[in-house]
């Protein structure tokens, strides 16, 4: 059994979400924080029976691929005409749409969902509507408002959450690219999607790092790897699937092995290299 999806990040989105203080308990334990591309469709991509499921929605959008079902085919190729010049006008107007342009419309259908996201967000944090998100209103929207000095003072686990603030501020300062303390649309969306942005890779390999690496010697150990992804019962034997959880840290991700991920190959880890879907 291999888990396959950042629970982690997403935990952070949900979370921000939130009108209200994060739940301390919330953790990623018992769940994978391997980070791939969103997929395309979850049809099979087989043309060569005659499936053009997964190419309808890769090129619309799975939303919108929905609406277009339910159309007449004479308003279905009307609208479809219409997008095929919205890609032609994005690129270079020669009455052709070329690869380039092709790729970069199903490069665009694909990231609709983080910008759906965002938009959500984004009325959420923008409190006093000037087109901008300060860092206090975020920190204010997701964790309640608190005087200098008594962050917390009224919850149980008061350094728990002090924790969590720091982590979201330090998140927040490394996509505030120009240090102005006020977030762009951009900007939010660095923050919020951090393994989009190249800039923000190192954000979240610490952020990973500092999650499973239990001693703090700056490496994450086998046994730390597995205890992330699977709690031991007394007397219950270990699943097989954490026997091949250990297996591939030994063979996959112990890249120089020297028996321990260092943060390059944490990184590889969390966030592989992806395959260009677009491009396929």
């Amino acid at each position: 059994m291999m888990w396959r999806w950042s629970f982690l990040l997403l935990l952070l989105l949900l979370r921000h979400w939130a009108l209200g203080k994060p739940s301390p308990d919330a953790g990623p334990h018992g769940q994978d924080r391997v980070h791939h591309g969103t997929p395309l469709s979850e049809a099979p991509h087989d043309d060569a029976h005659g499936n053009f499921q997964y190419d309808h929605e890769a090129f619309l959008g799975r939303d919108v691929a929905k609406e277009f079902d339910k159309l007449s085919p004479e308003e279905s190729q009307a609208r479809l005409g219409r997008i095929v010049d919205r890609m032609d006008l994005a690129g270079d107007s020669d009455g052709w749409v070329s690869l380039a342009e092709l790729r970069a419309w199903i490069a665009h259908t694909q990231q609709r969902h983080i910008r759906d996201s965002v938009s959500a967000a984004w009325h959420t944090y923008d409190t006093d509507r000037d087109g901008r998100v300060g860092w206090e209103e975020l920190r204010n929207a997701t964790y309640g408002h608190y005087e200098p000095g008594e962050e917390f003072h009224d919850v149980e686990d008061a350094e728990t959450y002090k924790k969590m603030l720091a982590r979201d501020e330090r998140r927040f300062r490394v996509a505030d690219q120009d240090g102005d303390s006020m977030a762009t649309r951009e900007e939010l969306t660095a923050f919020l999607h951090p393994e989009e942005f190249p800039h923000m890779r190192d954000i979240v390999v610490a952020e990973t790092l500092e999650d499973l690496d239990k001693n703090k010697d700056g490496y994450v150990q086998v046994e730390e790897y597995i205890a992330d992804l699977y709690s031991e019962e007394p007397g219950e034997e270990e699943p097989a699937w954490v026997q091949t959880e250990r297996q591939q840290f030994r063979e996959f991700r112990d890249l120089n092995k020297d028996g321990r991920l260092d943060g390059s190959e944490v990184g590889y880890w969390v966030l592989p290299p992806s395959q260009d879907q677009p491009l396929v």
